[in-house]
């Protein structure tokens, strides 16, 4: 079976469940979940429910496709994501974008939790993502082209939406939050970067550091969805912090930003 009869299959069983084509997608990262609270819920489906699409297996997020609204505005949630450290392939991995895109969807927002490269940083600080580097080994574009979603050679010179991008700087500015812009480095994980490779980062022009989101911005803009990024700042980078990085910490201080990712994110959406 082909991906597109793959997305096919995926996005009938979806529409059987509910009546609902979003507009606006957002993959909700590492402690991000509970943003899903904040919209009139019309179905949550698991993915472990949805044909060809995987089940999540990491904590902190809890596997599901959200689909409901915001101040009107039809909105598709992932309620956390599928990683390449997982063990899974990266055509896997970015499965649930694309399956964004065949739902309808025309906007993608990307969040994840990251450390941060830049000194200046705090945990609880917000970075829009301007740009990013992909340090993962691999590109979900890898082997023959699927015409009926993308281009062979899709343009990455703006990846991220630069109205989109300026949409979050004004949101955070009118709410007198923390915040940086600037490059998102991917990379392949589990293991946490030691300070070696943080000092080499920094010095490729990343501030900040994630295992996740890259992927599915090669597939987005494949695909021709409009993307924005947004990393929630959880801890310092090793070398940075001489603390030790643990996911739980990660997951607590998503936790603590909470109300102000919700406030952006919602500010975000209402003004699409």
């Amino acid at each position: 079976m082909t991906v597109i009869e793959q997305l096919t299959k995926s996005a009938e069983y979806i529409f059987e469940q509910v009546n609902f084509r979003p507009r606006v997608a957002v993959t909700l990262g590492s402690g991000l979940s509970a943003f899903a609270e904040t919209i009139e819920v019309e179905a949550a489906i698991p993915y472990s429910q949805i044909p060809h699409l995987l089940p999540t297996t990491v904590e902190g997020h809890p596997g599901q496709m959200v689909l409901g609204h915001l101040n009107g505005v039809p909105v598709a949630l992932l309620q956390g994501r599928i990683h390449l450290y997982e063990g899974h392939d990266v055509g896997q991995v970015v499965y649930p974008t694309r399956l964004l895109k065949q739902l309808g969807a025309e906007i993608l927002v990307l969040t994840n939790a990251a450390g941060g490269l830049d000194p200046k940083m705090q945990p609880g600080d917000f970075m829009i993502i301007r740009d990013h580097i992909n340090l993962t080994g691999t590109n979900p574009l890898l082997g023959p082209n699927i015409e009926a979603i993308g281009p062979r050679f899709p343009d990455m010179s703006t990846v991220y939406d630069k109205q989109l991008s300026e949409k979050l700087t004004t949101i955070m500015r009118n709410n007198g939050l923390r915040y940086f812009e600037g490059t998102y480095c991917g990379v392949l994980g589990p293991s946490y970067e030691t300070p070696a490779e943080v000092s080499y980062l920094q010095k490729i022009g990343g501030q900040a550091v994630g295992m996740s989101t890259v992927a599915e911005a090669i597939a987005a803009r494949h695909a021709g969805l409009r993307i924005c990024g947004l990393s929630c700042i959880t801890n310092l980078a090793s070398g940075i912090s001489q603390q030790q990085i643990t996911h739980d910490e990660v997951k607590e201080v998503a936790r603590r930003v909470e109300n102000d990712f919700n406030t952006i994110l919602k500010g975000l959406i209402v003004e699409l």
